[in-house]
């Protein structure tokens, strides 16, 4: 079934005075009189919200009620279109509310949050558990063979029906309210989760002898623990960091406990033996068998390089701290250590040339060379903060969509980087078509009075990372919203992401964006050189705790009986089992491993090494062609992005590549192979 809300961004607490909120006075109940319909952030005030997701409720229960009541036999149009095009103003205000939950959070925030998540999830229900509505689309779906049907169409009644059935359109009636029950226990506890990791990041502030502060967000942890000559203070930071979320005001293990053990039941009232199972028969893996087997292929090299690293950076300690032995702790410092002197190179001399604004303007050059669009920013249009900054996006003289890039940290916003919508690129049902308007969000250092912000590589390569999500909400060209832009199975929405990372760190490409931000002079050949060569350094320990991450997600989610989970003993006993050496943690320990208990990724996070091989192998085509922006190939490349979910994902990539993926290009980059 389709879903309308960002349940996993939910939250709980009805706002006082919000039922006797003026309809006349709220934003959402009138088109947004702005330009592009922007939603119009500076009337929207937080007592709105609670109102319109009732009233948007409403009004979706009124149309399915209008479908299921029609008197005239099922059709394409009086069912599957009408189904399609409901809910708008819920979904007006889930784009709105679930987006600025995230980036610009409070307290007032997470208590509506808390309130309409039983809501929502109860809504939901009522949609997907409705038996007369189910029965008008199974009748035609039973028919699609003879109705005249276009792809698109024919793809939309498909996944429509597909989507009841995984939503249990077909589990018993008997059955039916404990599965109501699970999805609304399953979404308040996402929402707590998330909650309980924003708040235990925000709680830590370390500061040093020097006047420095060290917060737990990447953008400043990760810099000290490469920096700091001092073990021990290096060891306190880490366990700050790495044992977020274990007991304390903000303990999450009972939350996973509890999340695993439901949504295993959950996925066996629906007819799957685990939880896996059911995400994955969605996917393009579609089994837990195809999962492990795809990231055990690139585990025992990964292992095998890290291990290497790991006897490396044992001697380097061993010098510093005759008898030590290598700790987590030690390992981002010694790695960083070497880099140096191996390379001759570290990021204090790598980010004058990566100011923030260099980068940007080099994933839209390269946006526009392959796809001829332009970035204009526009400072007249609404914004919900005073960061986020505006992009009129266009082709020739269209304007394609609006993009908000939001870049620094605040202690509203969650950590992370990504990418999402406000609204989605569609037709409406007379032809119209909606442009989208796409949100990037990152957490990069602020600039400070005497110099912009300025980006390590890997900061680079996560904001060409997003942008190329960005681009897929852009480019989209569909008619129906839930086949539109990013709508896409998640083994397949990170390859237009993690394509654009290979732009980004291409030596010929990087000489046409990278400046210096004083002198304005371009990145040095021997500089590129240096970083070009450093490619393949780390790759053993990046490789491998993405894949422990994944291994760890995966065990979770393939259980297959209800059992006590201890998430500490659990990780332990499961990092061991695959011969993950100490001296290295999963990329996200359990209890603030978001993407698989918050953020839709439960059984899920393989998807990453999934398509890096899909983006490894689609990269490789322009390298071999001689041209970074073949016209031909961003054609054909183009046509994926806009094609959505339209189309079979594997289809669309082999009209792209003309063949099957292949693992080689990804274990060559990595320099696992030569």
């Amino acid at each position: 079934m389709k879903r309308t809300l960002l349940i996993a961004a939910a939250a709980t607490m009805l706002v006082a005075g919000c039922k006797n909120q003026n309809n006349m006075e709220n934003p959402f109940f009138s088109a947004w009189n702005t330009p592009y319909e922007i939603p119009d952030f500076s009337r929207i005030k937080t007592e709105h919200y609670m109102p319109a997701f009732q009233e948007g409720m409403a009004r979706q229960k009124a149309e399915i009620d209008a479908i299921t009541g029609n008197s005239e036999a099922p059709t394409f149009e009086n069912t599957i279109l009408a189904y399609e095009y409901s809910g708008q103003l819920l979904k007006d205000v889930s784009g709105v509310f679930f987006n600025l939950s995230e980036c610009e959070n409070s307290p007032e925030m997470d208590s509506i949050a808390e309130a309409v998540t039983p809501l929502l999830s109860a809504h939901d229900d009522d949609i997907a558990l409705n038996q007369k509505l189910f029965a008008r689309i199974k009748t035609v779906y039973d028919q699609r063979e003879t109705l005249g049907l276009n792809p698109e169409q024919l793809r939309l009644l498909t996944e429509t029906y597909n989507g009841f059935v995984r939503a249990g359109a077909n589990v018993p009636e008997a059955q039916q309210p404990r599965f109501r029950e699970l999805n609304e226990q399953i979404a308040s506890l996402t929402l707590r989760f998330a909650q309980n990791v924003l708040k235990a990041t925000n709680d830590y502030k370390k500061v040093l002898p020097n006047g420095d502060t060290v917060t737990l967000d990447v953008p400043t942890w990760e810099p000290f623990m490469q920096s700091c000559p001092d073990r021990a203070l290096r060891e306190e930071v880490w366990h700050a960091y790495a044992d977020r979320c274990q007991g304390g005001k903000f303990d999450n293990t009972k939350i996973i406990d509890t999340l695993v053990n439901l949504r295993l039941e959950r996925a066996n009232i629906l007819g799957f033996p685990t939880h896996a199972d059911y995400v994955l028969d969605d996917c393009l893996a579609k089994t837990p068998a195809n999962v492990y087997r795809c990231l055990m292929d690139i585990w025992t090299p990964a292992l095998n390089t890290a291990k290497q690293e790991r006897d490396l950076y044992q001697k380097m300690l061993s010098q510093d701290e005759p008898g030590a032995k290598l700790q987590p702790w030690d390992w981002r410092y010694y790695s960083e250590k070497y880099r140096a002197e191996k390379y001759a190179i570290d990021d204090a001399e790598v980010r004058p040339y990566f100011a923030l604004d260099s980068v940007r303007e080099g994933a839209f050059m390269v946006a526009n060379r392959l796809y001829g669009l332009t970035f204009t920013e526009r400072t007249d249009l609404p914004t919900y903060d005073k960061e986020a900054r505006c992009f009129e996006v266009r082709q020739g003289d269209s304007t394609v969509g609006i993009l908000y890039m939001d870049f620094h940290p605040r202690a509203s916003k969650r950590s992370g980087a990504w990418m999402t919508e406000f609204r989605g690129q569609h037709r409406t049902l007379d032809g119209r078509n909606v442009m989208p308007i796409i949100q990037v969000v990152c957490n990069f250092t602020k600039p400070t009075a005497d110099r912009p912000a300025l980006l390590n590589f890997d900061e680079s390569e996560t904001l060409f990372h997003e942008f190329g999500h960005a681009l897929h909400g852009l480019l989209s060209n569909c008619t129906y919203p839930s086949l539109a832009g990013t709508n896409v199975p998640r083994d397949f929405v990170e390859l237009p992401s993690q394509v654009m990372e290979n732009w980004c760190r291409h030596p010929q490409v990087m000489k046409m964006y990278a400046r210096h931000y004083q002198t304005g002079e371009a990145i040095p050949d021997a500089l590129i050189q240096k970083i070009a060569a450093a490619q393949t350094y780390g790759q053993g320990f990046i490789t491998t705790e993405l894949l422990a991450a994944s291994l760890l997600d995966m065990d979770y989610y393939s259980i297959k009986q209800k059992q006590h989970i201890d998430p500490i003993a659990f990780e332990e006993e499961h990092m061991k089992n695959i011969g993950l050496i100490p001296e290295i943690i999963s990329r996200y320990r359990s209890p603030y491993f978001q993407h698989i208990f918050t953020t839709g990724y439960d059984a899920g996070y393989y998807s990453y090494t999934w398509t890096a091989i899909l983006d490894a192998d689609a990269f490789e085509a322009f390298a071999e062609s001689g041209d970074l922006f073949n016209p031909e190939l961003a054609k054909r490349f183009r046509h994926l992005l806009e094609s959505g979910n339209t189309v079979e994902p594997m289809d669309l990539y082999r009209a792209f590549r003309g063949k099957d993926p292949s693992a080689n290009a990804l274990l060559k980059r990595k320099g696992f192979i030569q």
